[in-house]
């Protein structure tokens, strides 16, 4: 957005009100053209292929590494959270291994469509009045919001890598306007995790080799969303019923004895998309998946990834009326699908019920993924 300059100054205040009327919780502000150590984290990241299949985190890797890379005449950022806190436990629904699990923030509305909207509206309000230039950002650009967040002060990055706030806790989606107006910059996140390590120890498949250090590749909402073909079998059975994303190293946080449920409507949880049974998840078709999914940031992944993760929790729960649901997939058109739907039999059948099922199927799977899994059987 680009206004003609004027003399009309916007105070940090006026920010600050333009931020609350637009449904924000938190606004700071700090410069967006100086050096900082976000780079050299995003270098180390990638050299260690740490990013796995997210081939756009080093094509984008030369913007991504500080503002002024991708827009030259950026001079502060105005970084903005919006609470989405819950109104219950996250890890209650993991004792449910007939149901899903399903992270906080997606079940609802996607919240890109939201805070984009909203920060549009305080961009558009902001430039009208100031003549400056701004350009807005919610998680889609090669912006690294967290170290911005980090650096206006709104909380400070934890040992697992994730935003921490004082006020919110765990739970604050992030957007940023960057502008060419030289903002007052406020003072840094202080880092207060002390020696607690409790995201560290919580995470089930150990994705963080040390403090402040994350590997994607053993990140279970990494390997639900990012991750396209078979799960890892290292990782299958920590899993759980987690099927879109993981909450733990969030959810056990101390400072989320601050956090307040989520003011805004649209980031309330849909009691159909929580703790939804098993058994109806796998029946959906690809049709079905996005009607129920339109609005959700869910249907990113398609109807294959996601029934894949369904099946992968359906083999985790122990339950054997699930038999039948992944009974039903073993003829999907997808092939992650089908070994998905193979190795959840080859948890819930009986060790010779799952092999004469083998014997019969074998030679009728063409794909070689789903016949390693027919072949591994339970020591997959």
């Amino acid at each position: 957005m680009t206004n003609a300059p004027h003399d009309n100054a916007v105070s940090p205040d006026d920010l600050r009100r333009m931020a609350g009327e637009a449904g924000f919780d938190a606004v700071r502000f700090c410069r967006a053209d100086e050096d900082w150590a976000a780079e050299a984290r995003l270098n180390e990241f990638i050299t260690l292929q740490r990013h796995g299949e997210m081939g756009w985190m080093e094509t984008t890797a030369a913007r991504r590494a500080r503002p002024t890379a991708m827009w030259p005449d950026a001079r502060s950022a105005i970084v903005l959270g919006m609470n989405y806190g819950p109104d219950s436990d996250p890890m209650e629904s993991l004792k449910q291994r007939r149901r899903a699990t399903i992270s906080v923030y997606a079940r609802n509305e996607d919240y890109h469509d939201l805070v984009k909207k909203r920060l549009k509206q305080v961009a558009r309000q902001f430039a009208d009045k100031s003549g400056e230039e701004v350009k807005v950002f919610v998680d889609t650009a090669p912006l690294m919001e967290k170290p911005l967040a980090a650096k206006s002060g709104l909380g400070w990055q934890g040992k697992h890598t994730n935003l921490v706030s004082r006020d919110y806790g765990s739970w604050l989606f992030l957007g940023v306007i960057l502008t060419t107006a030289d903002l007052p910059a406020d003072e840094a996140g202080e880092d207060i995790c002390g020696s607690c390590r409790r995201c560290l120890d919580v995470c089930p498949t150990d994705a963080f080799p040390a403090p402040y250090q994350l590997d994607a590749r053993r990140c279970i909402s990494y390997l639900t969303i990012e991750h396209a073909g078979p799960i890892p079998r290292e990782f299958r059975e920590a899993m759980g019923n987690r099927i879109y994303g993981c909450d733990d190293c969030l959810a056990v946080c101390p400072w989320n004895k601050y956090a307040r449920t989520a003011r805004q409507s649209a980031f309330h949880s849909r009691p159909e998309l929580t703790g939804p049974l098993l058994s109806e998840l796998a029946a959906l078709d690809d049709a079905a998946f996005r009607e129920v999914f339109s609005k959700s940031p869910i249907k990113r992944i398609g109807r294959d990834r996601f029934v894949r993760n369904v099946m992968i929790a359906a083999g985790n729960s122990g339950d054997p009326d699930l038999i039948e649901s992944a009974r039903a997939l073993l003829d999907d058109e997808a092939p992650v699908v089908r070994g998905a739907a193979v190795w959840a039999l080859s948890r819930l059948l009986p060790a010779n019920r799952f092999a004469d099922l083998a014997a019969a199927r074998l030679p009728r799977e063409g794909d070689a993924q789903v016949r390693d899994e027919w072949r591994g059987g339970d020591a997959a």
